[in-house]
């Protein structure tokens, strides 16, 4: 039987931009940086690391045909958006917003502190679609060396998909269209998590938690078939049919670790 393969994505690879208010990690060609090697993985388009400076952030800008999600690692994510949905997002939250046929918004630091979140874009199965915004919480205590699943198709069972008015409206993972999965854990030292997917291909990423690192990665560091991955790291994997992903953390530090399977 076939392995699992793991092709690493280093932080010190990743593009790079800091622009004062904003500093930011690209996994995948992005703005000014362009990498033909890194466009995108399956449905997989942006994965951005950003730190806004408080009192700052991106003003109002419109995108279409694209599902933008925001997951907070830090600080406080203000969302406003030419539906009319306007919230303070926190550690924990997920927002999700399916631009559809079109949609404007902003995304800025709240309150006098910096904030850390990963900007994510999938590449939808169906277009024209009207927009949409969904948020959910999920808390640290259950992701403790368990994945929990932040994000999934709309398709898939357990998602609401007609849930979208108001603050965390809803259980359960956000609903996003297209055929992708996003887990998230918080790993303690020693553990080692197992995922059974369901695409031929996955891609795992390291937040960087323990602060703005432009040269090598450090902090906490995992093990995923036979790689060894620091904080900012990432890896590309090739998944045989019905194999399970495995996760171990090899550092000193809990890892905080996401984990998309691209069906």
């Amino acid at each position: 039987m076939s392995e699992i393969k793991a092709i690493p994505r280093l932080s010190l690879d990743r593009g790079h931009a800091d622009h004062g208010w904003l500093k930011t990690f690209h996994t995948f060609s992005f703005a000014t940086f362009q990498d033909f090697g890194h466009e995108r993985y399956g449905a997989l388009r942006v994965i951005n690391e950003d730190r806004v400076a408080a009192h700052t952030g991106f003003g109002t800008h419109s995108h279409r045909e694209f599902e933008i999600f925001s997951y907070v690692v830090e600080g406080e994510l203000e969302h406003k958006d030419s539906m009319g949905n306007t919230e303070v997002l926190k550690r924990g939250d997920i927002q999700l917003t399916s631009a559809g046929m079109g949609i404007s918004h902003s995304e800025k630091a709240h309150g006098d502190r910096p904030v850390h979140f990963l900007q994510i874009w999938s590449l939808p199965s169906p277009s024209r679609l009207p927009p949409k915004y969904f948020t959910r919480h999920f808390s640290d205590a259950e992701k403790q060396d368990a994945w929990v699943r932040v994000v999934a198709n709309v398709d898939a069972e357990g998602v609401q998909k007609d849930l979208r008015e108001g603050s965390k409206q809803g259980e359960g993972p956000a609903p996003v269209q297209s055929p992708l999965t996003m887990y998230v854990t918080l790993l303690n030292q020693g553990k080692s998590l197992s995922q059974a997917m369901k695409g031929s291909k996955g891609y795992v990423h390291v937040v960087m938690r323990s602060g703005y690192n432009e040269g090598a990665a450090n902090g906490a560091t995992i093990r995923v078939a036979g790689q060894t991955l620091r904080e900012g790291d990432g890896a590309y994997l090739h998944v045989p049919f019905a194999s399970d992903v495995m996760i171990e953390n090899i550092g000193d530090r809990v890892a905080e670790v996401i984990l998309f399977d691209l069906e």
